[in-house]
């Protein structure tokens, strides 16, 4: 059985809820990432951070982002699995709530990510046609 473990990129590198929307881009640039997990004080994940978020909810309404924290970003729910749960409900997560992107914890604490390309990389052609197919359908 194929896990969220075998999958995952290990080691997905946090912005911290108190960092600026600008080193989170940074880090963005210097990591090659479009996404970073934002994470507490305590290593609990607080929310996902898109370069979408930053376009659309910080420069696109003329906020500072040098004054906006990541953490002033991190809404809503927080769609996680479990490192130890299996591809298929890696997937159901994913397709479920259309999302490219799913941090993987390891109890409360952040292990990895599994990006689409991830998905690609470790499952059969048409599990993956599946899940970009209902990722990319109109909400």
């Amino acid at each position: 059985m194929t896990t969220a473990r075998d999958i995952m990129t290990a080691d997905a590198t946090c912005v911290k809820a108190s960092e600026t929307v600008v080193d989170a881009a940074r880090k963005m640039v210097e990591l090659d990432v479009g996404a970073l997990p934002i994470c507490g004080p305590d290593e609990r994940l607080k929310g996902m951070l898109t370069d979408r978020d930053i376009v659309v909810k910080v420069v696109a309404q003329g906020k500072d982002p040098a004054q906006c924290t990541a953490g002033d970003l991190a809404q809503g729910e927080i769609v996680t699995v479990s490192v130890d749960d299996d591809a298929s409900e890696v997937l159901r997560v994913m397709s479920e709530h259309k999302i490219r992107r799913v941090p993987v914890i390891d109890g409360h604490i952040l292990v990895g990510i599994i990006a689409q390309a991830d998905i690609a990389r470790a499952l059969p052609d048409t599990q993956v046609g599946d899940l970009v197919e209902s990722v990319s359908e109109d909400s």
